[in-house]
């Protein structure tokens, strides 16, 4: 196999270090000319993923043209706000024959499209492409690390998620089949939206009940969206879904939990996320979400609070209190 990454921050950093054992080669594409240079001298990504040797499979550059050759699966790991714009740019060097993998955990702002069909849409034009989606509660660090690790490749095609799964399952990396792409990829990001609730409990100081209440609740409202968008219930049940809710929601390394630490601590949005070099998906998908569940007329009273905190109109103890007082309902 033949492997291109479009995206060199920690995941996609990530991912080609423990892709590397099981590919002929992995071209792994950097946005930063700067860093690409340093990578290909150093074998470290100092920026995004300091303290781990890129295997000698691995080819760094900053040529997205360079970064397509050859390639059997091009694995997309680029914020969700460039997907359009990079899968664009890669087009001409796109081939139906290979596959196309998403490990973006995110929804297109305008649009409100999951990655997956942002990819459709852009490639569908040329040649019908073959899409998979990928995701499942991991950090970045462990990964690389070589922590054992589950995830979930998703495609409308079986076939499609199952050579996928041939290739990138390892000792390290195990990965499960499902034909549900849809409810995989709103498990995906929609989990980054709970999670900054579950950073302003643990920022308030909240104990446990708070927590298991939120993420609980959270995963009801998720599941609620994504079965009015298609999903299968019982995916959302999975590693896409409760798996990397409670990751998310728990775990000290999660960039979306971080950003609810500190808006609990007073801080703004802008003063939070100006200086983070790392994108927390969770801060633009809040807004996506709340239009999803106007358009598929689904209620989503956490998701909505967690927009009013971020936007500044609401505290989060206010927040909190006003998610406690709604008209009390059956389970």
């Amino acid at each position: 196999m033949k492997l291109a990454i479009i995206g060199g921050g920690s995941w996609g950093t990530a991912l080609a270090v423990v892709l590397a054992p099981r590919a002929e080669q992995v071209r792994l594409w950097v946005y930063e000319d700067d860093l690409a240079i340093r990578m290909q001298k150093s074998r470290e990504n100092d920026a995004f993923l300091p303290g781990f040797v890129l295997p000698g499979q691995i080819v760094v550059g900053s040529d997205l043209g360079e970064a397509l050759v050859g390639a059997d699966i091009v694995l997309g790991v680029m914020p969700s706000r460039h997907a359009r714009r990079l899968y664009s740019e890669i087009l001409p060097n796109l081939t139906p024959n290979m596959i196309l993998v998403s490990a973006t955990k995110g929804i297109e702002q305008n649009s409100l499209l999951r990655m997956s069909q942002v990819m459709h849409d852009v490639v569908s034009p040329k040649f019908t492409p073959s899409i998979a989606v990928l995701s499942g509660p991991t950090f970045a660090r462990e990964v690389a690390r070589g922590d054992p690790a589950a995830v979930v490749v998703a495609s409308n095609d079986i076939e499609v998620a199952r050579r996928v799964q041939a290739v990138f399952s390892g000792p390290t990396f195990r990965l499960y089949t499902n034909t549900d792409p849809v409810g995989v990829e709103l498990g995906a990001a929609l989990k980054n939206v709970i999670a900054i609730g579950a950073g302003i409990v643990h920022g308030l100081g909240l104990g446990s009940n708070t927590q298991a209440a939120l993420v609980t609740r959270g995963l009801a409202e998720i599941t609620r969206l994504a079965v009015a968008m298609g999903a299968q219930p019982a995916t959302l049940a999975g590693l896409a879904g409760m798996g990397d809710l409670v990751l998310t929601c728990s775990g000290g390394l999660s960039r979306n939990r971080k950003v609810g630490i500190e808006l609990a601590d007073g801080r703004s949005l802008p003063e939070i996320v100006g200086p983070m070099r790392m994108v927390a998906e969770g801060v633009e998908t809040c807004t996506a979400a709340v239009a999803l569940g106007v358009r598929n007329n689904v209620d989503l009273p956490i998701i909505q609070q967690m927009h009013a905190v971020m936007a500044g109109t609401k505290t989060p103890q206010a927040a909190i209190r006003d998610l406690m007082e709604r008209q009390l309902r059956n389970e």
